[in-house]
């Protein structure tokens, strides 16, 4: 999701200007979740008892799954393992609407004001959409409720129970399989703690800057269409019209993390799933079919507008990145790349391993 800084409409002194990056983010997030929590779509129909029991039983395989994903990543070794929480979908949009700011800044003030609610609001509905397409998430910027340490594992549990259901996979496999690639993440991050600055430095930089004018918009979209420079196809090619050069620059950024941390969460829950999930070829089939299925057009139009789609392609270019490099130099040399900045992938190795290779190696 992405949102933007505004500044009040007052002459801007020195001061004003040398604090702009402080400046809160016009959102309130509290509206967010509220709206997000009443539009929400009730998720499928759950008794008691399997709601009880599919919240243990995630509890357990996110636990469990952080052992091989220990021994397939070599990372994270000797760290705790801390518990999941397994939340609702309603548990899902509110904990969203406080990582956001947090993600943007470690003192984030309240938004305030109407314009503030309405965009609130706006967030709140796409919170809602959201909220019943996400199985888990490991969220880096928010602190655990339990240990007051940062990084908090979020599994959706009628959604997890949704798709096995939809797909008619084997429920505990199905759910075992969702952890493997959530714990993933949570080991990327725990054992590269810079990872989190990163992600922060780069969201900061999609808000920096003052807002342009109508004129400055048209005329860096008509540059940008007479001249002969490439451009991204869908969504993220109108990003690339709508944003400053330097704004596109982290965008960018985010999105080739996005896509080597995917892509290596993928890659991961291929290899442990052979020996720790009897059903995996089915699961693997079924829920890939399940990515590129038919969608009506409302969704369509929905799910280009997020980006929802640009991030299913992350998991294809990531995954087929990380297994070219770990096929051709071992897992121990691929983990150079979570040294620093420098040794993440350009966007011209994402598609091209073997120029990492080369650059870094």
């Amino acid at each position: 999701m992405q949102t933007s800084v505004t500044s009040d409409d007052v002459e801007e002194t020195s001061d004003d200007a040398s604090s702009r990056e402080s400046l809160p983010v016009d959102i309130d997030w509290a509206t967010a979740a509220s709206v997000g929590r009443k539009v929400a779509r009730p998720g499928p129909r759950i008794t008691g008892y399997t709601s009880a029991q599919a919240r243990a039983e995630l509890i357990d395989a996110a636990v469990r799954a952080e052992a091989p994903v220990r021994e397939v990543t070599g990372l994270a070794d000797g760290l705790p393992v801390p518990s999941a929480r397994v939340v609702d979908r309603a548990g899902w949009i509110d904990a969203a609407a406080q990582s956001m700011p947090a993600m943007m800044t470690d003192e984030t003030e309240p938004a305030t004001g109407w314009s503030a609610k309405l965009a609130g609001a706006q967030a709140g509905g796409m919170l809602a959409f959201l909220s019943s397409a996400i199985l888990g998430q490991y969220d880096p910027f928010s602190l655990d409720p339990e240990t007051g340490e940062p990084g908090v594992l979020l599994l959706v549990a009628p959604n997890i129970i949704g798709v096995e259901r939809q797909l008619r996979v084997v429920p505990s496999d199905f759910r075992y399989w969702v952890c493997l690639h959530e714990v993933t993440h949570r080991v990327q991050f725990s054992a590269n703690p810079w990872l989190t600055g990163y992600m922060r430095d780069n969201v900061a930089g999609l808000a920096d800057g003052d807002e342009d004018s109508v004129t400055e918009l048209l005329s860096r979209v008509t540059e940008s269409l007479r001249s002969q420079k490439p451009r991204e196809k869908g969504v993220i090619g109108l990003m690339q019209l709508l944003q400053s050069p330097e704004q596109f620059a982290a965008f960018e950024r985010m999105l080739l993390l996005g896509t080597l941390l995917e892509g290596h969460a993928d890659h991961v829950m291929d290899a442990v799933g052979p020996t720790h999930v009897p059903t995996v070829d089915t699961i693997r089939k079924a829920f890939d079919a399940r990515r590129s299925g038919p969608r009506n057009p409302l969704q369509r139009l929905i799910r280009a507008l997020i980006g929802m789609d640009a991030k299913i392609a992350q998991y294809v270019r990531g995954k087929a990145f990380v297994d070219e490099v770990v096929g051709t130099v071992g897992m121990e040399r691929f983990n150079t790349i979570w040294t620093s900045p420098e040794t993440l992938p350009l966007a011209n190795e994402i598609d091209d391993p073997s120029a990492w290779i080369s650059r870094v190696l």
